[in-house]
């Protein structure tokens, strides 16, 4: 699915988004309101007490949405907007409408940006599998009116829009389709359109590496693994050296010998959504030509059950030469992110992210509502990643990797076991991975990337969590570049 997003003509378009800061009814009505409409739209605005929010009249030619906005709008603000933009989606889902214009009566882009992404977002839908899609009439553009934002900013939001839209498209397909090695074209066919470098490891080349991890999870499958690595390397990056972005790519979890009860394992398709943000992310900062070296990192297999899968008591050697004992077959993922996060150190990055649907202790924890992570020796790069999660509202929760905690995972036959009990799992589970790194590394846990039903803009199954995340999160590091670099400058110009 995608969605044209550009400044134009509006006339003849069927529904128009006004953005304002001023509820005064004189004012409305120089947007085009008629008395009765201004009266009835200010009265609203007054009635919530001001509140961020889209209020609508019928002209029955043209159906009319005001937002009532900031100018400078903090991160909550921002969440209300888009929230306001998934409102007026609603609409024209209903209204089976195709195009949107709006108009921004504010001096600053903001709040404009804030109420297409929220619009836009909303208006996923993931059709490819109903037997008449021509009953499913989606959005396919949004139409800004005059010169109020610049060319670039409507194409850098497009491209985060399309990259979370790859990452639910493939959350949301089943594994029918999506096996690993499926994974790996689909990439190649989206590195080929975003313009980054890619390639991956069959079988053979796997084994040659001695990646014990993700051969383990795999050994019940029919279907082969695959290791994949994804780079945008610009030629004029500002970071020296490169960020890693680790993905979990399980596509299907039984949760193997270790097997799940039946309830909720039509969602463990989605077992991916970690892997499926590093593909969107970099799909984003590609298009984008974000001047940043990434580094993506996915492995990838299904974790099945016969009569030659792993079971518990098993011991496992990695890719790093540690050796697991495996308690729980259904904690494959820090099996698979072991050989991975270990693969990382090659590239000699600046920082490693390691993203991934890990444990159910950290949607117990805090719901769905945010991101369980960790770190360690990156806790100046984790602050910058939670200001860029509260910026999109994908909100981190930092967690300890107390020493402590190593405790729990040692092992009497091993170097260490893959599970450490029923007490802080979703500690445990980092302290695990953390034994694979030897770098600055964040542990993400993304309790928010699978959801049962729709909530705003977030979409069911998968809500592409973690992709708007990482693209923020190197837009910051550059504005942070840039600062530092003015600085600099001004300094040895004074000398």
């Amino acid at each position: 699915m995608k969605i044209k997003i550009h400044t134009g003509n509006i006339s003849g378009i069927a529904t128009r988004v006004i953005i304002i800061d001023n509820s005064d009814a004189a004012f409305l009505q120089k947007q085009g309101l008629s008395n009765e409409e201004a009266e009835y739209i200010s009265y609203q605005i007054k009635e919530c007490g001001g509140a961020i929010d889209a209020f609508s009249v019928n002209q029955y030619k043209q159906y009319v949405w005001v937002i009532n906005a900031v100018k400078n709008p903090n991160p909550t603000q921002k969440e209300k907007l888009r929230i306001a933009g998934a409102k007026i989606a609603s609409s024209l889902k209903t209204k089976k409408q195709t195009s949107v214009a709006i108009e921004n009566t504010l001096t600053s882009t903001e709040s404009l940006l804030a109420v297409i992404e929220g619009l836009a977002l909303a208006s996923y839908e993931f059709i490819k599998y109903f037997s008449d899609k021509k009953d499913k009439v989606l959005l396919q553009e949004i139409i800004v009116a005059g010169k109020v934002v610049d060319d670039k900013e409507l194409e850098e939001i497009t491209h985060v829009i399309h990259g979370t839209f790859i990452s639910r498209d493939l959350v949301n397909e089943p594994v029918q389709y999506l096996t690993a090695r499926r994974l790996s074209k689909e990439i190649e066919k989206l590195s080929r359109e975003a313009g980054f470098s890619f390639e991956y490891f069959g079988k053979k080349k796997i084994e040659s590496l001695k990646m014990g991890g993700l051969l383990g999870v795999n050994q019940g499958s029919l279907e082969e693994p695959t290791f994949n690595i994804l780079e945008w390397k610009p030629t004029k990056a500002k970071n020296k050296k490169p960020l890693v972005l680790v993905g979990k790519g399980v596509v299907y979890d039984t949760g193997g010998s270790s097997l799940k009860t039946s309830a909720g394992m039509e969602q463990m398709k989605g077992d991916m959504a970690g892997a499926a943000a590093v593909v969107g992310s970099i799909y984003a900062i590609a298009k984008s030509k974000l001047p940043y070296h990434v580094v993506g990192l996915i492995p990838a297999t299904d974790n099945r059950i016969d009569n030659t899968s792993i079971v518990p008591g098993d011991i496992l050697t990695t890719y790093s030469g540690k050796t697991v004992e495996v308690l729980n077959t259904d904690a494959e993922g820090r099996l698979i992110l072991a050989d991975a996060l270990h693969y990382a150190s090659k590239y000699n990055p600046e920082l490693v992210i390691d993203l991934a649907t890990l444990t159910g202790a950290a949607v117990v924890a805090i719901g769905e509502m945010g991101i369980v992570g960790m770190e360690k020796n990156a806790s100046e790069q984790f602050a910058v990643l939670e200001e860029s999660g509260w910026n999109v509202y994908e909100r981190l929760v930092k967690f300890p990797l107390w020493e402590e905690y190593a405790e729990f995972i040692k092992s009497n036959i091993a170097d260490i076991k893959n599970i450490g009990g029923p007490m802080a799992g979703a500690i445990t589970a980092g302290k695990f991975l953390e034994h694979f790194t030897s770098y600055p590394w964040i542990h993400l846990d993304l309790s928010n990337a699978l959801i049962s039903n729709n909530k705003h803009y977030l979409t069911s199954l998968g809500t592409g969590a973690g992709t708007r995340l990482l693209v923020e999160f190197v837009k910051n590091n550059l504005k942070k570049e840039t600062k530092s670099n003015a600085v600099k400058n001004k300094k040895q110009g004074r000398n």
